[in-house]
């Protein structure tokens, strides 16, 4: 896969999988933990271009944890369909991430779900929140740079609730 972290301003784009039968509930359609399951899997393409993936967290030291991640779903997923995931680094510190994934139908390019998370970097160790290395933060400040000029989608920062519409005064 080629390196986005260095491509211009535009998501980072993971690549293309294909809905798997074991993933179809009882309604016909891709159920709800698969949708989870994908964004994860596809952060992990991001995060290796970052340098904080599967061979960072190997050497025992520092991993990323999932803080809050919330989740919309658009429209249906079935069976052997291509899912294309795009992530938008929202902002960061020197300890954690905000992003927002997108999933698509790969070919009908419909909006499936979103995806709204805060990862934390910490440490393997104590087990608390600590800093990026340095090169890891020149990454994410250059993606940041590239991403700050993408509109800020708007399901980031949606509240769960029901919207209740207001009576005639």
């Amino acid at each position: 896969m080629p390196d986005q972290a260095n491509s211009p301003a535009a998501p980072y784009v993971t690549p293309t999988r294909k809905v798997e039968p074991a993933w179809i509930d009882y309604n016909g359609h891709m159920n709800m933990a698969y949708y989870n399951l994908l964004f994860d899997n596809a952060l992990d393409a991001l995060f290796n271009d970052l340098g904080i993936g599967w061979d960072y967290t190997k050497e025992g030291k520092f991993s990323c944890f999932i803080g809050e991640i919330h989740v919309t779903y658009a429209q249906e997923l079935k069976e052997g369909d291509p899912v294309r995931i795009e992530y938008q680094l929202l902002d960061w510190d020197e300890k954690r991430m905000h992003y927002f994934g997108k999933m698509y139908h790969a070919e009908k390019n419909y909006l499936a779900a979103t995806s709204e998370q805060i990862s934390l970097h910490v440490s393997l160790e104590t087990r608390k929140t600590a800093p990026f290395p340095a090169h890891v933060q020149e990454k994410l400040e250059s993606l940041m740079d590239r991403h700050k000029s993408l509109p800020v989608p708007a399901e980031v920062g949606r509240v769960i609730g029901i919207r209740r519409k207001k009576e005639s005064a």
